[in-house]
C-alpha cells in the first residue's frame, strides 16, 4: 500500500479517536505524523482539514437536538439562549486564531510543544477536577452569556497544540460552575463553527499545497475520522459523567513523558 495512503488512514482513524477526547487530537496528529514522515505542508493542513470529518460525526448523532433548535429560532427564548451560547463562545478562538494563524502554525506545530503541553495539560486536569466548584448550570440554555463567553476563551487556549480543545472547553466549564455532562455535550455543539472555520482558513492560507493526490488524501483521512468518531460521540458524555477527566490525564502525562524521552534520544 502507497505509504501516504496508509499515513492517511491511519491519521484520519486517530482523528476520529482523539477528537473529544481531552487529549489533544491535534497534537497526536503531530506526533503521528512526524512518526510516519507525514509532516509536510500538506500534512499540515490534512491535519485541520480531517477535523471535519470528526465534526459531521455530531451534526449527524445530534441531529435532532440541532434541528430542533433550527426551526426554533424564529420564535423559542431556548432556541435563542442556545445558539448565542455557542455563538459567543466561538467567537475568542475566531479572533485570536486569525490572528495568530501564521505565528501558530509554523513555530507552536512541532513534537516539542505538544509533548510539554500534553503533560502539563494533564497536571492541570488533575488539579481542576479536584478544585472546580458546584456545578450551577445543568442545562445550555441556562448559560450566562458571560460564562458561555469564558468557556469560549478557554477553548482559545487550545490553538497551542497538545492543550485540547475538548478539554480546554469541558474544564473551563466546569470551573465556572458548568455541570460536566453539560460541559462535554456543549463542548461537541461549539466543535461545530469552530473547527469549521479553522478548515476554512487553513484550505485558504495553504491553498497552493493542494493538488490532486492531497484531495484524495483528505477526502481517505475525512471519511476515516467520520466514521470512527461515531462511536466517541455515542459514548463519550456518559463516560465523562461516571468517570470525570481523570483517566484522561494520566494517558496524557504517561504520553508526554515517553515520547519526550524518545525525542531526546533520538535526538
Amino acid at each position: 500500500m502507497n505509504h501516504d495512503l496508509l499515513a492517511a488512514l491511519i491519521l484520519g482513524a486517530l482523528e476520529g479517536f482523539t477528537e473529544f477526547l481531552p487529549v489533544s487530537s491535534t497534537g497526536h496528529l503531530i506526533l503521528a505524523g512526524d512518526l510516519l514522515g507525514f509532516q509536510t505542508e500538506l500534512g499540515k493542513l490534512f491535519e485541520i482539514v480531517i477535523q471535519l470529518g470528526a465534526i459531521l460525526a455530531v451534526v449527524v448523532f445530534f441531529f435532532p437536538r440541532l434541528w430542533s433548535v433550527l426551526v426554533g429560532l424564529p420564535g423559542d427564548p431556548l432556541a435563542w439562549r442556545f445558539a448565542w451560547a455557542v455563538i459567543l463562545a466561538f467567537l475568542p478562538a475566531a479572533v485570536l486564531g486569525a490572528l495568530f494563524h501564521n505565528f501558530i502554525k509554523t513555530v507552536l506545530f512541532s513534537p516539542a510543544v505538544v509533548v510539554t503541553t500534553l503533560v502539563l495539560g494533564g497536571i492541570a486536569i488533575l488539579l481542576i477536577e479536584r478544585l472546580a466548584p458546584r456545578p450551577r448550570y445543568e442545562a445550555i440554555e441556562t448559560l450566562p452569556m458571560t460564562t458561555a463567553l469564558g468557556i469560549g476563551f478557554c477553548q482559545a487556549v487550545a490553538m497551542i497544540p497538545g492543550v485540547s480543545r475538548a478539554g480546554a472547553t469541558i474544564l473551563g466549564a466546569e470551573l465556572l460552575g458548568v455541570d460536566r455532562r453539560v460541559a462535554t455535550e456543549f463542548s461537541f455543539y461549539l466543535a461545530i463553527p469552530t473547527m469549521l472555520g479553522a478548515t476554512v482558513l487553513d484550505l485558504w492560507k495553504t491553498r497552493a499545497a493542494l493538488d490532486q493526490e492531497g484531495v484524495v488524501l483528505i477526502a481517505i483521512g475525512f471519511v476515516t475520522a467520520f466514521v470512527v468518531a461515531i462511536p466517541v460521540v455515542r459514548g463519550l458524555i456518559g463516560f465523562v459523567g461516571r468517570h470525570g477527566l481523570t483517566p484522561f490525564a494520566w494517558y496524557r502525562i504517561a504520553l508526554g513523558l515517553a515520547w519526550g524521552a524518545w525525542l531526546l534520544y533520538s535526538g
